[in-house]
């Protein structure tokens, strides 16, 4: 299944992430390299960010949420995680 994660950053998110952001990028490469996340960018302005994930159960991003360097440091303000029913594109999970 996919899931949309949403995050909502603090003011001057840009200037605050920079303590966290290379071990933020190393969690999502991480779970990029292991085909969980699709997809990770801030939208323009950076209040917020969005993450497409491919898993089995949703449980696994809230671990992801948990885990990330800027929700443990306070730069995501609020998030959700929200189960996306992709209608066309999207690939099929590999065997």
């Amino acid at each position: 299944m996919y899931i949309a994660l949403l995050y909502e950053t603090v003011e001057n998110f840009v200037q605050r992430r920079a303590p966290f952001r290379a071990e933020h990028l190393a969690l999502a490469e991480r779970w990029h390299q292991e085909g969980r996340l699709l997809l990770a960018g801030a939208f323009e302005p950076a209040d917020g960010a969005l993450l497409i994930f491919r898993v089995d159960d949703p449980a696994d991003v809230e671990a992801f949420v948990r885990s990330d360097p800027y929700v443990r440091h306070g730069l995501v303000r609020s998030w959700r995680v929200r189960r996306w029913n992709v209608v066309i594109g999207g690939e099929e999970p590999t065997a």
